[in-house]
């Protein structure tokens, strides 16, 4: 495990003791936590956003799905005669 020196503000300073106070745990462990959740927020937004690009790209292509095919799809939600998602023999 390595180490690494961060300069806090007072006040978040302040939560943060009063965070690891009321959780039994060390400073350094919330700090661990809570840059654990942020780079996983931040994975999961690129995954989203490169999503998002080739959707775009796909959609550039002529790659879309008509709307009509998607209101029937998921009218049919729940039903016996449940539809496969319209495209996805695509």
């Amino acid at each position: 495990m390595s180490v690494t020196t961060v300069r806090l503000q007072a006040e978040v300073e302040q939560h943060l003791e009063a965070i690891a106070s009321r959780l039994h745990r060390s400073k350094g462990w919330v700090i661990n936590q809570a840059l654990s959740e942020y780079i996983e927020k931040q994975r999961l937004e690129q995954a989203r956003w490169q999503q998002t690009l080739e959707a775009m790209e796909s959609a550039a292509q002529g790659k879309v799905v008509d709307a009509g095919e998607v209101h029937d799809w998921l009218a049919s939600w729940g039903t016996e005669d449940e539809q496969d998602a319209p495209g996805s023999g695509q």
